[in-house]
């Protein structure tokens, strides 16, 4: 989240745009999630491919947008490499969560 906030708030920049990734960032987890919850309830694997392809779709539009916006010079390029580098960060720690986390099957005696 800081190198979103670099990307806007330096006085090179002064430009909002990069902010609205924030919202991609909340909504990509959702469709996992969601697809987790209802595949304990039946054993269809279609909701589960549903939920990767918008996760994935979603995470693309992310990494997307501020290079549209770079590419339409609303935003200078430093802005775009500084939030591409946050949009990675985020979701690497994102990754993370879900393969260390959410495991049920995971042994905790590894701890």
């Amino acid at each position: 989240m800081t190198l979103v906030i670099l990307a806007c708030a330096l006085p090179q920049y002064q430009l909002w745009w990069p902010l609205f990734v924030i919202l991609f960032y909340v909504l990509s987890p959702l469709p996992t999630i969601v697809a987790k919850r209802y595949a304990q309830q039946s054993q269809s694997t279609s909701c589960v491919e549903l939920s990767v392809f918008l996760t994935m779709g979603l995470i693309v539009s992310c990494f997307a947008l501020p290079i549209v916006l770079t590419r339409t010079e609303t935003i200078k390029a430093g802005a775009c490499y500084l939030t591409l580098c946050g949009n990675v960060v985020v979701y690497v720690t994102l990754l993370g969560y879900f393969l260390l986390f959410d495991n049920d099957d995971s042994d905790y005696g590894l701890w």
